[in-house]
């Protein structure tokens, strides 16, 4: 069994281009969604909204399949390339996309892009997902450190998205592994994680009985770093599983 909570604010921009979601199939049962549109290639907002509906269509059709994420990720994908043909938008209508699913006592996640998902157990971050950015292949090449990403100048340069004409599937998936007491998931877009540091998502999980409190605590930080600074559009996601 999960709980969840959910935010998506606009911040000091004009339109919000995120999108998230929630696929509810029974108590033990579901699929929450993170989409953040890519405003530079235009109608972020319209990318974002079709992949989180696409997602929640197939999950609730294919949730019990292995490969279910692939088939949310690849539909999306056909739907958005499809709008991009019908409508001369080749240049438009791209997003990220984060999934996490919880069915019959497993958890798994998939994305692609820069959106984020974390994994906390027992108050402590295991792993989250690697971005796909240009400052990321950086940090993989050992050109700079890993807390360099948040304010480097080509955070935003991405090279996978939904939307990208595809020679192979861009996204990745995770192993599915089993739901237990003490897990806690965040899926969030760059306007949130780019103002909080790990350290401080932390912090506010240990100090939270639920996913409210976390995600209210966590929301303060990415308000305060972020107010003044044309801050993008803020989303998030939190699950507390196995509860």
């Amino acid at each position: 069994m999960f709980t969840y909570a959910v935010l998506s604010e606009v911040g000091e921009r004009e339109i919000n281009e995120d999108s998230v979601g929630f696929a509810p199939v029974g108590k033990d049962i579901g699929m929450v969604i993170l989409a953040d549109g890519l405003g530079g290639h235009g109608r972020g907002e319209d990318a974002s909204a079709l992949v989180t509906t696409a997602s929640k269509e197939v999950f609730r059709y294919y949730y019990n399949q292995k490969d279910c994420l692939e088939r949310c990720f690849m539909e999306s994908q056909k739907r958005l390339m499809k709008k991009q043909a019908d409508e001369n938008a080749r240049q438009d209508l791209k997003t990220t996309l984060v999934l996490l699913r919880i069915v019959n006592g497993y958890v798994q996640w998939g994305h692609v892009g820069d959106s984020r998902l974390y994994y906390f157990k027992n108050g402590k971050i295991v792993k989250r997902t690697l971005d796909h950015s240009v400052p990321q292949m950086l940090v993989a090449a050992g050109e700079i450190d890993e807390k360099e990403i948040r304010h480097h100048p080509d955070r935003n340069r991405l090279v996978r998205v939904m939307g990208m004409e595809w020679d192979e599937p861009k996204y990745q998936v995770s192993e599915p592994m089993p739901e237990e007491a003490g897990q806690a998931f965040l899926l969030c877009s760059d306007g949130f994680w780019e103002n909080i540091e790990e350290e401080q998502m932390e912090a506010c999980l240990q100090k939270s009985a639920n996913p409210h409190e976390w995600l209210e605590r966590m929301e303060k930080i990415v308000v305060k770093n972020g107010r003044g600074t044309n801050m993008d559009n803020y989303s998030a996601i939190v699950v507390f599983a196995g509860v």
